[in-house]
């Protein structure tokens, strides 16, 4: 994809930051269906992109001009593999949160009130059991 918008451009450095390459990336045109009457029927529109390192599949027939359906489709393959990316590190950092809050020391007015429920529980416990 040669970039020659300002928005292309702005695409590609997305592309790039996220290490999208394009040796990766498998792009393919086909005839899209539905309104567009005999553009579509007769010139393959949709794009069809597939990125092969994640196996992310992408079709897009938003248009019914090629160039602007493949803008769109590239723009949607990076959200894709930005939501991917994003939902790891947020799934790693929920965990370490987790541990981090497991591990932590309790207050001392929790340990307090734990220690009370444990003893009131005790003692219902030791009433239940004296009763014969």
């Amino acid at each position: 994809m040669k970039p020659s918008t300002p928005k292309e451009i702005a695409l590609k450095a997305k592309l790039k930051s996220l290490n999208i390459l394009d040796k990766d990336i498998k792009e393919s045109f086909i005839h899209s269906g539905g309104k567009g009457g005999q553009n579509v029927n007769k010139v393959a529109t949709c794009v069809q992109l597939v990125h092969e390192p994640t196996g992310i599949v992408i079709k897009c027939s938003r248009t019914r001009q090629q160039g602007l359906n493949r803008y769109w489709a590239y723009l949607m393959l990076a959200e894709k593999i930005e939501a991917q990316s994003t939902a790891k590190k947020d799934a790693k950092r929920h965990v370490s949160e987790k541990t981090r809050r497991t591990n932590r020391k309790r207050s001392m007015r929790s340990k307090q009130r734990m220690l009370e429920d444990k003893k009131h529980q005790s003692d219902k416990k030791a009433q239940r059991r004296d009763f014969i």
